[in-house]
């Protein structure tokens, strides 16, 4: 399960693998949290190197459930963090290889959190049906907690917008608010912490964005990116100027470039970059038919964006 950033580092070996493992997960998810999957990398690929390879023929370890599924929590944090970051290949296979581990030892928990992350990456890559039924997975006999209930209906009004289904995927939107708003209980798990009513209402605009409705999605996401939370709702910003872009709404969008760019090279979400430079390009174009100012503001952003996200020597991003 994905745990709340850890931040006392512990040594890894193979009697305290369970301890070695959850550690380094927290420590990735703070570095993360803090500043994004870009600068999260290097940290990871050190991360993965220093424990053994359940798969691996031989070895002589005794894979009981508490390491397998300490390994499968590890491998949760590295698909997301690889998807956020634009390696969606990778991402992939991490998120396999963190399924295969949770079935393996029965931790269901993990199981869900990887299909709905895989849910959000396959929406990603223009794969909705899969999304969908990734979602659909996580269901299992007995009703789900409020706040993964709420986020299973995220992932499925996305997917459901993505197809066209608007009067779905804004029934599915309104729903997940509204459990969201039940409120979280014992039974929902660690991972769930950030789930939160920003994050919520982020996804909610977004799903409007989706369903080309920027004059619904605007309110939505302007709240979401301007309240206090992960380096990854940055997401939720460049959403935001897209939406004011297609409402042509012109100053604010001149607004928000120019209090954008000089954080540009701090984004360590690919996934946001990818959406600044498409709008940046847009602009450029001329869609919609944009003033100059903006025009050249634009061109600023997408300029600033050609410099990769800053790492510093430590694999933290820069300020």
């Amino acid at each position: 399960m994905r745990y709340a950033p850890a931040d006392r580092p512990e040594a890894p070996g193979w009697h305290e693998l369970v301890t070695a493992a959850r550690s380094a997960a927290g420590r990735l998810v703070a570095t993360d949290v803090a500043r994004g999957a870009a600068a999260a990398l290097p940290e990871l690929r050190a991360a993965l190197g220093r424990f053994p390879d359940p798969f691996a023929p031989g070895g002589g370890y005794r894979w009981d459930a508490d390491r397998l599924a300490a390994l499968a929590e590890l491998h949760e944090v590295a698909g997301w963090i690889l998807f956020d970051a634009g390696r969606y290949g990778p991402a992939r296979r991490a998120d396999r290889r963190a399924l295969a581990l949770a079935e393996r030892c029965g931790d269901r928990w993990t199981e869900r959190l990887v299909l709905l992350n895989r849910s959000m990456l396959m929406s990603h890559l223009g794969c909705p049906r899969a999304a969908l039924e990734d979602a659909g997975r996580v269901a299992g006999a007995r009703r789900l907690p409020a706040l993964v209930d709420c986020l299973v209906l995220i992932r499925r009004a996305h997917a459901v917008a993505a197809l066209g289904g608007e009067r779905e995927a804004v029934r599915l939107v309104s729903r997940a608010e509204s459990r969201f708003l039940d409120g979280a209980s014992a039974d929902d798990p660690p991972w769930a912490w950030w789930i939160d009513h920003d994050e919520v209402l982020g996804h909610r605009g977004w799903v409007m964005a989706r369903l080309g409705r920027p004059d619904l999605a605007i309110p939505f996401l302007h709240r979401a990116s301007t309240a206090p939370g992960p380096s990854y709702r940055r997401l939720f910003t460049a959403h935001l100027l897209a939406a004011l872009a297609r409402a042509g709404d012109w100053r604010e969008a001149e607004r928000l470039v120019d209090d954008l760019v000089p954080h540009v090279p701090g984004i360590g979400s690919a996934r946001a970059r990818e959406t600044l430079g498409a709008t940046a390009t847009a602009l450029l174009r001329g869609d919609g038919r944009p003033p100059a100012a903006l025009r050249e503001a634009a061109g600023r952003l997408r300029a600033a964006l050609t410099t990769p996200a800053r790492t510093g020597t430590d694999g933290r991003a820069e300020p």
